[in-house]
């Protein structure tokens, strides 16, 4: 739909991507993850992409909940099963573009092993984790991300493990494209978001949007915008910052940006040339699969 034709009908621009039959959406008043959503659907609508060639993925948990709203090709997988879900669609069909939206707990905490070795492949994956800091729509739980010294239901005297940074996590894997913003930095989001799904490789988005409503009454941070204002005015844009260094402090400074954005060979393509070489003409005439699905 054009910019004219929305304006003659009244119409929300966001309208077109969501499944408006399901709403009101289940996140809280002051969830950062339905304005990520909203960032998303911006990338959808400035890209060039096939909308019809777009799958969306997303496993368990409130973030998990973003499949089930976005009227694309969209599937609700097991915990911690998104990305090898996402994985099976893409080698199954590679003229797909395939997201993975889920949550930290989902991405990098069930599904972590998952994670690893999909960007150890370098999968043709975006993959954009809502990082919350906890198991939200469990009860507020320590996650894999829960900052050193927090309060969470299962450490009410303070996180003593250490979170993964996920950055540096994502680069020493293998990813080729990573960034980090917070749930506010709207048109930031919005252009990592495009430029992640319109390259090749395993891109990698991590979004900062703790949960308003256990992580913030738990550790007494304020209510709905006032959280994820802290996140916003108290993050420093670093673009090209070494990974190694994006550790979250609790209640800290937060380093966003672009960190990584590089080339590589994808499964696919690595595929590809390894098989023909050993194949040869047979590999080649049988064989061979392309990202445009040739």
């Amino acid at each position: 739909m054009s910019e004219q034709q929305i304006k003659e009908n009244g119409q929300n621009p966001v309208e077109e991507f969501l499944r408006m039959d399901r709403m009101p959406h289940i996140w809280c008043s002051g969830c950062g993850i339905g304005t990520v959503v909203a960032s998303f659907v911006e990338a959808l609508r400035k890209s060039e992409l096939d909308l019809d060639k777009v799958a969306v993925v997303s496993g368990i948990g409130c973030t998990g909940r973003v499949a089930g709203y976005i009227k694309l090709d969209s599937f609700h997988t097991t915990h911690g099963r998104a990305i090898p879900f996402a994985t099976g669609l893409k080698l199954a069909n590679p003229e797909l573009k395939v997201v993975v939206f889920s949550g930290d707990g989902d991405i990098v905490g069930i599904g972590g092993n998952h994670f690893v070795h999909a960007a150890r492949r370098n999968m043709d994956l975006t993959v954009i984790c809502l990082n919350n800091f906890n198991y939200a729509m469990t009860g507020g739980q320590v996650a894999a991300t829960t900052p050193t010294l927090a309060n969470a239901s299962t450490s009410p005297y303070g996180n003593f493990e250490f979170p993964f940074n996920l950055p540096y996590l994502a680069e020493a894997s293998g990813a080729t494209y990573v960034a980090r913003w917070t749930a506010l930095h709207t048109r930031r989001t919005t252009k990592s978001f495009r430029e992640a799904m319109e390259r090749t490789g395993f891109s990698f988005i991590e979004v900062i949007t703790p949960c308003v409503t256990l992580y913030a009454r738990r550790n007494r941070l304020g209510e709905g915008l006032d959280l994820l204002k802290y996140y916003h005015e108290n993050s420093e844009i670093k673009h090209g910052e070494e990974t190694k260094n994006l550790k979250i402090d609790f209640q800290g400074k937060l380093t966003v940006g672009k960190f990584v954005e590089k080339e590589e060979p994808t499964f696919i393509d690595a595929m590809n040339q390894h098989l023909g070489k050993v194949l040869g003409d047979k590999y080649e005439l049988y064989g061979r699969i392309s990202h445009d699905g040739n």
